[in-house]
């Protein structure tokens, strides 16, 4: 099925984990990809995958939490197809530690490259995306709609783009774009690999973000993000889709 075809995604992240599933899934349904991180080892890998299976990537080191770094990433897609249809927001770091001894830096990286970030890609990427009629994709977290322990910064800035993608969503109600996100938990990326609770936390906080039925695979996230992206899903706007395992139902 080639829902992408003809059409251009930038896909934030794109160097390991939902990024690069993301940007393999829509490459392989005909979409010209460009795709951004600052892992250049990572990106790479990410593009011989993409053009190993026959699908088309171009890429660029870019660091989503300078607004600058977001609207230069933009001019370099649009040079590279000549046009934007998706914006997929995916980047996303996580800092662990007791609220009260969070540093003032990991503080701020988290909130700039988590929230920060995607509101300078949704400012580079509407005008465009007018023009297409095209939408928006970002990845927030089950952590932005329920406290989590000991990640107190990776909430904050995932509960900010939640209402984000929200408050963007009604802003353009009467223009061609759509605006939506997804809401994973515990997913089996890099990100969760690396995060590192110190012996004196809490493991049992953090049990019910596990849930009952294991860790997600990011391409099942970024099978979800397809649709979401895709015409099929024309009449979703304003959704924050919970891809969690059911842990938000209880």
């Amino acid at each position: 099925m080639q829902r992408f075809e003809g059409k251009v995604a930038l896909i934030t992240g794109a160097a390991s984990g939902m990024g690069r599933a993301t940007a393999i899934r829509l490459a392989s349904e005909g979409a010209g990809v460009y795709g951004t991180d600052v892992n250049a080892e990572g990106l790479a890998k990410t593009r011989d995958e993409v053009e190993s299976a026959g699908g088309e990537m171009r890429s660029g080191l870019f660091d989503v939490g300078d607004r600058d770094a977001c609207f230069a990433s933009v001019g370099e897609a649009l040079d590279a197809f000549g046009r934007l249809d998706v914006l997929c927001n995916i980047a996303g770091i996580l800092r662990v530690a007791h609220a009260h001894e969070m540093s003032v830096e990991d503080w701020n990286s988290v909130i700039a490259t988590n929230l920060s970030g995607p509101f300078f890609m949704c400012q580079a990427a509407i005008p465009h995306l007018l023009e297409t009629h095209g939408n928006i994709v970002g990845v927030a977290s089950n952590a932005g709609l329920m406290g989590q322990a000991y990640t107190a910064a990776y909430c904050a800035s995932k509960g900010g783009l939640v209402n984000l993608t929200r408050a963007l969503a009604w802003e353009y109600m009467k223009r061609p774009i759509r605006i939506n996100a997804v809401a994973p938990s515990g997913t089996e990326t890099n990100l969760a690999a690396d995060a590192n609770f110190g012996e004196d936390m809490d493991p049992s906080l953090m049990d019910r973000f596990y849930g009952m039925r294991g860790m997600s695979q990011p391409e099942e996230i970024a099978g979800a993000i397809a649709y979401l992206a895709s015409d099929e899903a024309k009449s979703v706007h304003g959704a924050i889709w919970t891809l969690d395992n059911g842990i938000t139902a209880g």
